[in-house]
């Protein structure tokens, strides 16, 4: 397991989560997929998260969309 820390702005404010997961990279797109679950995962309306064959590009605007902005992986 390697231990993840992710630094975002959630609706303008600063916080950091962190993650321990068994990939060996995280690419910034991944890293707004484990935010989008971890903030709206329980939502009942699932449109909030992006289809399965998603962009990168795609994952991180409705991410944005959403209110989560400046992913920065450490």
């Amino acid at each position: 397991m390697r231990a993840y820390t992710l630094n975002y702005l959630f609706n303008d404010e600063p916080r950091t989560h962190r993650f321990d997961l068994k990939q060996t990279e995280l690419p910034v797109h991944e890293a707004a997929m484990h935010l989008l679950a971890l903030h709206f995962g329980d939502a009942e309306n699932g449109l909030i998260m992006p289809a399965a064959d998603a962009t990168p590009e795609e994952i991180l605007e409705q991410a944005q969309v959403v209110g989560i902005t400046r992913i920065e992986v450490v």
